[in-house]
């Protein structure tokens, strides 16, 4: 019972918690801070030593023009992914596309991304519920 509650405090996937809890079962809380650190550390080290790595090759040609490659592909996959919620996620009604089409011209107009998700999220959470 004191291992669910620990976990379900700490923040992260479920992987975490199992390895925390893991971590706990064999050595107590000590262990379940030793597991969750265990489980943290790598990615961030890999994570800090591709931003180190990108930092310094930031000017180079090749990068930027790969760059200019990409933004198209993540694009298509974006809209592949939309397609795919849209197809299982049932029917909306005119509101759902409404809020969409509203989004999508505020996104022409280069208002901020992040602002326009969390304001769709919102109406759909409020009004479509």
């Amino acid at each position: 019972m004191q291992a669910v509650g620990l976990s379900s405090v700490l923040p992260g996937s479920d992987a975490l918690q199992l390895a925390m809890y893991i971590g706990y079962a064999v050595a107590g809380v000590p262990g379940g801070f030793v597991a969750l650190t265990a489980s943290i550390l790598p990615p961030t080290l890999i994570i800090l030593g591709v931003t180190m790595i990108l930092h310094r090759l930031r000017r180079e040609a090749w990068l930027s023009s790969f760059i200019e490659g990409l933004t198209p592909a993540i694009s298509v996959l974006m809209l592949f992914v939309a397609w795919k919620i849209f197809q299982k996620g049932g029917s909306t009604g005119w509101e759902g596309w409404a809020i969409g089409t509203v989004s999508l011209v505020a996104m022409f107009l280069n208002a901020p991304a992040r602002i326009v998700v969390i304001i769709a999220g919102l109406i759909g959470i409020f009004y479509l519920s």
